[in-house]
């Protein structure tokens, strides 16, 4: 079964790494906010949200179980995000 993303937010950043802030609404009826788009050395990729664990390392609070749902996950999202850059070029 798979699960619809049926919105998807976008809240840019101007920073070096820290690209965007997303939030998306799975089925119109469940939110996953505090997913961020980060430049790393490999490329554009979507951090899960995270917190930050007593000894300082950080654990992703909800995430994909399989690469599959990742990878569909993170390419919706980073074309959303394309789709936002280029439309704050337009303006």
């Amino acid at each position: 079964m798979d699960i619809r993303i049926t919105e998807i937010r976008i809240s840019l950043r101007d920073d070096e790494k820290l690209k965007a802030f997303v939030t998306i609404t799975l089925e119109g009826c469940f939110v996953v906010r505090g997913m961020k788009i980060i430049k790393g050395n490999q490329g554009m990729f979507v951090a899960m949200p995270s917190r930050r664990k007593p000894d300082g390392t950080y654990q992703d609070i909800c995430h994909p179980i399989n690469q599959a749902t990742r990878e569909r996950i993170e390419h919706q999202i980073l074309e959303k995000y394309r789709q936002e850059l280029e439309g704050t070029l337009v303006k």
